[in-house]
């Protein structure tokens, strides 16, 4: 098997896909999160003030999950396959509310009739809380094992069998860390009384994420297979959420300091902490099977040929600077306060 810096290239492919989605979670976090917000804000122009601080960056931050979609297909097309026809129905929902959620940013602002712009509101903020929340569904399937057998081939049932109590622990703790990602990024863009009342939904936030990931975590060390047997041989695993609940909690003291920037990078640093501990949970594995350990679907299994992951590897190499580039541009661009005007939304 090929190497390269002494790590096969399956491995290489693993931390490629990993830091990719990483990327759409700490990125599109905030974009959601913002959306999850949205009804609790009283005014139509704190409303437009929220809509459009993620306007110019909304669209943009969906590359991240273009790019770890192709990435993941072309790297383990096998892993593709099977967790898209184990999670049929929770992917095409989420396609369903991506759709939904650029129509309501696009339309809302397109006529001035209240009832035209409250129906786009609601259907936003569902979209957003519906988007967070199935990510985490996705995820806590894929720690907790699938029913794949022999060839990958999916036995579970398809509607509703991915709505374990777990999957919906880790659905509600994804959009309270997406919630207190998305109201530290509006404290950066807005001020006067939208700020006011900012400051006020974040400390709900904050204990909303609090409440859920303390209960999710003992849930996963007691009830999930594999976890503890994991931390019982690595146990420097244990730093990683000790170093994410340490990072979350120093967002208030930036807060109250309004360090905003520095809130947003702690946040940031708690969703890789957390994403982190997942890939050093899974690895090799990729979708683990609750039928078999043998049918499970891993990097090596699943992966493309030896050729055509250096080829893309070196693809990798070549527009990561590139990417990296356009998006210090983008976000260099557009940083500050929110300004309405006629183009926006």
């Amino acid at each position: 098997m090929e190497t390269f810096l002494g790590i096969d290239y399956p491995t290489l492919w693993f931390l490629v896909v990993g830091l990719l989605f990483s990327g759409y979670a700490i990125l599109e976090g905030f974009d959601y999160g913002a959306g999850a917000w949205h009804l609790f804000f009283r005014k139509d122009l704190s409303r437009r003030i929220a809509i459009n601080a993620i306007g110019p960056l909304w669209d943009a931050n969906q590359v991240w999950l273009i790019i770890g979609a192709g990435a993941l297909f072309a790297g383990f097309p096998v892993m593709y396959a099977t967790m898209l026809s184990s999670m049929y129905v929770p992917f095409m929902l989420f396609l369903m509310f991506l759709v939904l959620r650029s129509s309501a940013i696009k339309f809302r602002s397109a006529e001035e009739m209240k009832w035209w712009r409250k129906t786009w509101d609601i259907v936003y903020f569902i979209s957003n809380v519906s988007i967070s929340f199935l990510l985490g569904v996705v995820l806590a399937n894929i720690l907790q094992g699938i029913e794949i057998g022999e060839n990958h081939s999916y036995k579970g049932g398809l509607f509703f069998s991915f709505l374990s109590p777990y999957a919906v622990m880790v659905g509600l703790t994804t959009l309270a860390l997406f919630m207190t990602q998305g109201a530290i990024f509006l404290l950066l863009k807005t001020e006067g009384r939208l700020h006011a009342r900012l400051t006020f939904l974040l400390k709900k936030g904050m204990i909303f994420f609090i409440v859920s990931f303390s209960v999710m975590t003992l849930y996963t060390l007691i009830f999930v297979q594999g976890v503890t047997e994991k931390f019982k041989e690595h146990p420097e695993y244990f730093a990683l959420p000790i170093l994410a609940f340490l990072a979350i909690a120093n967002v208030p003291r930036l807060v109250s300091k309004k360090k905003y920037g520095n809130a947003l990078i702690f946040s940031s640093l708690t969703m890789a902490f957390l994403l982190m501990l997942v890939a050093f949970q899974l690895y090799p594995v990729l979708l683990p099977s609750t039928i078999n350990p043998d049918y499970s679907v891993t990097i090596y299994n699943a992966a493309s040929s030896q050729k055509s992951l250096g080829i893309m590897l070196t693809i990798v190499v070549i527009g990561s600077p590139l990417l990296a580039g356009y998006f210090l541009f983008l976000y260099k661009t557009f940083h500050g306060k929110v300004k309405l005007d006629d183009t926006s939304y």
